[in-house]
């Protein structure tokens, strides 16, 4: 099981610090509707990874992902087109970043998430979990990993929930602090989405560039060892 955490948990981590979810649920939870429309976002972000995470490690498990000798060799051509896959989405996150002095246009449905409801809430969630490029490849190396590692099915169970925990931090964290925090959690939650509105661009660069190197590293080596 060890090295099916392994394996996913740096895909993990990197959909847990997407700005967008986190900047989402802050702003919902500020609004009139915010306790049922933040549970409604997070229930909803949980449910979709679960979903693409699930799918993909049953697929890959079907299709022998493993073998005895380590993961099998379309995994690891898999896992090379995604880190230069990753690779070119930093590269574009970068040249992309706001310039100095430039604030960055807000997405449509932020001047609308006041008037969001439960069910629009639920489905803006879903759409950035599994409809955004960046998180949906990232869920899918990180499952893919699980399902090319040698650990067994409890092993691989086990690690494709954690992966949905750690992935859903950035709406789980928010929404406890703010069930939990008490009056300091407005000024809590909104000092997490100025930091994150500022400093998107960097994360967001280094994250793929570093996963990228990472997947292409290990795919090279599976590779020239088979």
């Amino acid at each position: 099981m060890g090295d099916a955490v392994g394996q996913m948990l740096a895909s993990a981590v990197g959909i847990a610090i997407s700005p967008l979810p986190l900047i989402a649920v802050v702003l919902m939870l500020a609004t009139p509707r915010g306790r049922s429309n933040g549970i409604a976002f997070t229930a909803s972000w949980v449910a979709s990874l679960a979903v693409v995470v699930t799918a993909v490690v049953l697929l890959g498990s079907g299709a022998d992902a493993s073998g005895d000798d380590g993961p099998a060799d379309w995994t690891l051509w898999l896992k090379l087109g995604l880190g230069l896959l990753f690779l070119l989405m930093g590269v574009k996150q970068w040249k992309d970043r706001p310039r100095e002095g430039q604030e960055p246009e807000p997405p449509g449905w932020m001047k609308a998430i006041d008037r969001f409801t439960p069910g629009k809430a639920a489905g803006l969630a879903a759409a950035l979990a599994v409809a955004n490029p960046k998180n949906l490849v990232l869920a899918i190396g990180g499952a893919v990993s699980i399902a090319g590692s040698g650990a067994s099915t409890g092993g691989k169970t086990l690690a494709a929930v954690l992966m949905v925990l750690i992935g859903s931090l950035c709406t789980l964290a928010p929404l406890a602090v703010y069930l939990l925090g008490g009056a300091k959690s407005a000024q809590t939650l909104g000092d997490w989405k100025v930091w994150m509105s500022r400093h998107n661009a960097a994360i967001m660069t280094t994250l793929l560039v570093v996963l990228g190197a990472k997947y292409v590293g290990d795919a090279i080596s599976g590779l020239a060892a088979a």
